[in-house]
């Protein structure tokens, strides 16, 4: 994991300065307030803002965690994640599989065995048992919504199977070029909450329906982001942050999934090297979030890429700051700035605040808003 504590850098950036600095001041004088020989080559001035440090990491572009559909077992079913897969009961020879990449959504098929569609539904349970009339429950409800946003009608969205139910299910199948029964058993259909792109296909054309299908994931790219849980305040859902490309572009991304800790040390045996120095748990311990850009098409071409995330950490208000360019770092330490009056400048001690923005916060005898400092051209 690469963090980068984009204040740090700053201050490095800003310590450049200190060729000019020791040049300025000659490498012996320790007099912040000395002389300028020469005036700066441009100025700017001291301005009252607001300013955001931020935290920078590793993040991966994609699509999200894979899940994979299982064929069921036996007579009944095989579960994973958002995914339930079918095939009737549970054997059989698969005659189509979709190709790496596919999109597939409600109703369509997500493989075929023995010629036999197994389509998608929409939902969060999954189909664990035979539905037919008589029964009641939320799966039932979840079928008969699938049906309705299908097409089909003639019977009332609730939790009870009827034979209002029955009759549409009948016409489904009939679309669907199954034996027209009424009844729909575990095995007939694969459930996830919503479209999913196939990231591999498991199984091939021939082979015996049994293990993983296939893997999939969701349609819409995202970042995700293992955040260092002493950093796990930075993330809140529904904040932005600001992902920068391979290509260096820049997008905002709104935080929209937060994750619970997990540690890279679990399972590596334990022992003092799961303890941070100040023995208060796992050292490697992440959060993992997820983040998606509104305008996909900001995102160019790319499937996949490594990019960086930056996270808001700090921000204050009314404070007065200058580009970091303005500093100078003085020899026997600190950072000074060129202090510009009519035609004279002269070079006075500065505190350091917050980073942000290209923008630091000074503060020192005789800044004030609407100094004239000195910055390079």
């Amino acid at each position: 994991m690469r963090v980068v504590l984009v204040t740090a850098c700053v201050v490095v950036v800003a310590a450049v300065a200190a060729g000019a600095a020791l040049g300025v001041f000659g490498g012996g004088d320790d007099d912040p307030e000395a002389k300028a020989p020469s005036g700066p080559p441009a100025t700017t001035q001291v301005k009252r803002t607001t300013l955001t440090s931020s935290q920078a990491l590793d993040g991966q572009l994609g699509y999200g965690d894979t899940v994979a559909v299982q064929a069921p077992a036996g007579s009944g079913s095989a579960q994973s994640g958002q995914a339930q897969g079918g095939g009737g009961a549970g054997a059989g020879i698969v005659t189509w599989m979709p190709s790496d990449g596919d999109t597939v959504t409600r109703g369509k098929p997500v493989y075929k065995v023995n010629q036999q569609s197994v389509p998608l539904l929409y939902g969060s349970v999954p189909l664990y048992r035979t539905l037919k009339p008589g029964v009641s429950g939320s799966d039932v409800k979840m079928l008969e919504k699938n049906l309705k946003a299908l097409g089909y009608d003639g019977f009332t969205v609730d939790d009870d199977y009827t034979s209002d139910t029955a009759a549409a299910v009948e016409e489904w199948q009939d679309d669907l070029g199954r034996t027209e029964t009424g009844q729909v058993t575990a095995g007939d259909a694969v459930v996830a909450s919503g479209a999913r792109r196939v990231a591999k296909a498991e199984l091939a054309v021939g082979d015996s329906l049994t293990g993983d299908v296939l893997t999939w994931t969701g349609t819409d790219r995202v970042i995700s982001v293992d955040l260092p849980v002493q950093y796990a305040d930075l993330a809140k859902k529904g904040g932005k942050s600001t992902v920068t490309l391979p290509d260096n572009t820049t997008v905002t991304a709104v935080v929209t999934e937060i994750g619970t800790p997990t540690s890279s040390g679990d399972s590596a045996g334990g022992g003092q090297d799961q303890q941070d120095s100040s023995g208060s748990g796992s050292s490697n311990a992440t959060v993992p979030v997820e983040l998606k850009v509104q305008d996909a098409k900001k995102l160019g071409a790319y499937q996949a890429a490594s990019v960086s995330v930056e996270f808001a950490a700090e921000t204050r208000a009314n404070v007065l700051a200058v580009p970091i360019s303005a500093l100078f770092a003085l020899p026997g330490g600190g950072y000074a700035v060129e202090v510009v009056t009519g035609s004279t400048s002269e070079y006075r001690k500065v505190q350091l605040g917050t980073f942000g923005n290209g923008m630091v916060e000074v503060s020192g005898s005789g800044i004030t808003e609407g100094t004239v400092v000195g910055v390079p051209k």
